[in-house]
């Protein structure tokens, strides 16, 4: 387990060095919602990108959760697009997993088909997926998943709205289904006028909404504080 702890960290700093933007979060969830979330982990750091390319794009994203103690837990995820023909539709492989306090998330294979648009200016776009996934080592490990993302620069840049969308089937103590939706709101500062174009920071929040996922049984929305600093 120790020599597998260094390589997911040796992986997650090579990652992170390819990262489009990093975020900080502060978790609303333990003050806020239920007695069973005080433990939940108040800051949340999350590394980003996106590459496209003649073949299609790459995606991934990793996030770390800190307690006082340290790092509680790692997850990530990373897709490729793939596609070598004209039109919106392209082939889809992904892989999510991660690490928690004392365990591991079981490994998740998916695949299937991705149908994207994107306006001509790419101020705004939005991608569906319809995606067969593969939980190993679950009870029931034969499953699907439906993705959606979305984003919108408006008002010059200044504001940006973006986020994703699951709807998956895997069995849990809760039932057979499990959503999770993630919508992002930004504030660009570099975008307000006499700010230095290279300050590449955002200000804004993130709101996480899920049904039936993980320990909590039905309907939760939490909203976090966050900055973000984009490269170039």
């Amino acid at each position: 387990m120790k020599r597998f702890l260094i390589l997911a960290a040796m992986l997650l700093v090579a990652l992170a060095s390819q990262a489009q933007n990093v975020q900080l979060h502060y978790d609303f969830g333990g003050a806020l919602y239920d007695k069973e979330l005080d433990g939940r982990p108040a800051i949340t750091t999350t590394v980003e990108m996106f590459k496209a390319d003649k073949w299609g794009s790459t995606f991934f994203f990793v996030d770390m959760d800190y307690t006082s103690k340290g790092v509680a837990s790692a997850y990530w995820e990373i897709s490729r697009q793939l596609k070598f023909w004209d039109g919106p539709f392209s082939a889809h492989i992904e892989y999510d997993g991660g690490l928690v306090t004392g365990a591991s998330f079981n490994n998740n294979y998916l695949g299937g088909a991705t149908y994207t648009y994107n306006n001509s200016t790419y101020s705004k776009g939005f991608s569906l997926s319809a995606l067969y996934k593969h939980i190993q080592k679950h009870d029931s490990p034969h499953n699907f998943q439906l993705t959606g993302t979305w984003y919108m620069h408006f008002k010059d840049g200044l504001y940006t709205f973006s986020g994703f969308a699951d709807w998956w089937r895997e069995k849990n103590p809760h039932g057979d289904f499990i959503f999770m939706a993630e919508p992002q709101f930004w504030v660009n500062i570099n975008k307000i006028n006499g700010v230095d174009k290279a300050l590449n920071l955002s200000v804004g929040t993130e709101l996480e909404l899920t049904q039936n996922f993980a320990f909590r049984d039905g309907f939760y929305a939490i909203p976090t504080l966050a900055v973000k600093w984009s490269f170039d």
